[in-house]
């Protein structure tokens, strides 16, 4: 099973994800404050262009994805879910090393940026997920069989893109005050609860930041 990435960068509404398939503690980030600029959002999903660089509008999609052992199908153990990620530095300008082994991990990072003259003081960051993964032969697998724990090294900050599970419709991740630039490093896991048919698995999410 694969879960596939896809990010976009235009002004207003950013991102895309698109999944292939077969509790957790505080959820660490960053918050960086950045500087004042014209209106804009960005939003990377995986491999991405840098902050700074305001003409990249999509890249490459990355896959996150698990085959699960045949006898250990359905059992109820989760299966933790490789990436083919490599980006493994924050792309804000510092080359922090937020997700050391990308191999594993998916680095998501957003920012609202504003001058101070009465725009809205914070953009939402949300990612919607349809109620199904689906293989050729139309059978399927929930959604939420898909989670996600987050974690940022060397960080202290709880909940900035906090962990969840995907539930089939639009959930709210985080608010984007002005000025400021959020990331953290996200590992999915399957949570291999059922036996289901063999086939791979699809669907599509998408996450967006918006700013009324």
């Amino acid at each position: 099973m694969s879960i596939m990435f896809r990010r976009l960068l235009p002004p207003r509404s950013i991102a895309a994800l698109m999944l292939i398939a077969a509790g957790s503690p505080a959820a660490f980030g960053w918050s960086l404050s950045i500087n004042q600029a014209s209106r804009r959002v960005y939003l990377h999903v995986g491999n991405g262009a840098p902050a700074g660089n305001h003409s990249a509008t999509s890249g490459p999609i990355n896959v996150v994805r698990v085959t699960v052992p045949a006898n250990q199908v359905g059992n109820g153990v989760p299966q933790a879910m490789t990436s083919n990620s490599t980006q493994s530095t924050s792309l804000q300008g510092d080359n922090y090393l937020t997700c050391p082994t990308p191999s594993s991990q998916l680095l998501i990072g957003a920012s609202y940026q504003r001058n101070n003259n009465g725009a809205p003081a914070s953009a939402t960051l949300r990612v919607s997920s349809p109620p199904s993964l689906v293989n050729a032969t139309g059978d399927t697998i929930p959604i939420s069989e898909i989670s996600w724990t987050v974690a940022a090294p060397g960080s202290g900050l709880p909940n900035i893109i906090p962990a969840g599970t995907f539930n089939g419709g639009s959930q709210f991740l985080a608010t984007i005050p002005a000025n400021t630039y959020i990331e953290n490093c996200h590992s999915f896991r399957y949570a291999n609860s059922a036996v289901r048919g063999a086939g791979t698995y699809t669907a599509r999410v998408t996450y967006t930041v918006t700013s009324p």
